[in-house]
């Protein structure tokens, strides 16, 4: 009998995480999922995977705390031995995060910094943590942005950030290609969510626009990025390595 295929996501209680989470379930993952501070969020997140016949675990995790990696990773390991009985899990899904809006002019050191310990140091040393957990043959898939292709003003650091997480990408799967281990992107475009305060999801005049700069003539649905997700961590997905893949309906083209 082969074993169960074991993807960790991170910011799985919500938004795009919650439906990777739900679609790699359907397609026969298990989850083991981490949140921040919303515990309510993910023990529903995991009750609905295990509606679909598949176990889940959550755990906390702060990604602006590296410190506090060592304990999360321990923790992984534990779900894993008790759990699953394993050493290893087979996928790693870096999609926490946050949006933050505002001009080059405008932008605060300490909003900057934030950024950049949610976005890229997070999940640089996140990831390193994590290293002796991934099972060879794994994968890797960060989640970055349609804006790292194309400029919208008010995002600059945002972005920078994302397009260093695609920089790192490439050099994880060329490090850990003798391991087997594949690291793509995935760069969403404009989706209706939470993210940023919601404001694709409810500001109707933002998205009429979007939805016309769009070849598919609609902005995103968190289900659009979820299948995204399940496809690219498919078994069948073992030869790309080092792409960025984006799915934003063609935005901007």
């Amino acid at each position: 009998m082969s074993r169960s295929r074991i993807t960790l996501i991170t910011g799985a209680n919500r938004g795009l995480g919650r439906s990777a989470a739900l679609k790699l379930a359907e397609q026969g993952s298990d989850l083991i999922l981490s949140y921040r501070s919303h515990a309510a969020e993910a023990a529903a997140v995991v009750a609905d995977v295990q509606a679909l016949g598949r176990r889940a675990v959550a755990l906390p995790l702060d990604l602006t705390d590296t410190a506090g990696f060592p304990t999360f990773a321990a923790q992984v390991r534990a779900a894993l031995h008790g759990h699953w009985q394993r050493e290893d899990f087979d996928a790693l899904v870096n999609n926490a995060g946050f949006g933050s809006h505002a001009t080059v002019h405008e932008t605060t050191t300490e909003a900057f910094d934030g950024l950049f310990n949610v976005h890229l140091k997070g999940v640089f040393f996140l990831t390193q943590a994590l290293l002796p957990l991934i099972a060879n043959g794994g994968r890797i898939l960060n989640v970055s942005s349609g804006l790292t292709r194309f400029a919208v003003p008010g995002y600059a650091a945002y972005a920078a950030m994302k397009g260093a997480v695609e920089v790192l990408t490439r050099y994880l799967a060329k490090e850990l290609g003798p391991r087997g281990i594949t690291a793509n992107v995935i760069a969403p475009g404009a989706i209706e969510t939470d993210f940023g305060g919601g404001a694709v999801r409810d500001n109707a005049e933002l998205n009429r626009y979007l939805a016309a700069q769009t070849a598919l003539g609609r902005v995103g649905q968190p289900d659009d990025i979820g299948e995204a997700i399940a496809g690219l961590l498919a078994p069948g997905q073992r030869w790309m390595t080092a792409q960025r893949v984006e799915v934003s309906g063609g935005m901007f083209l």
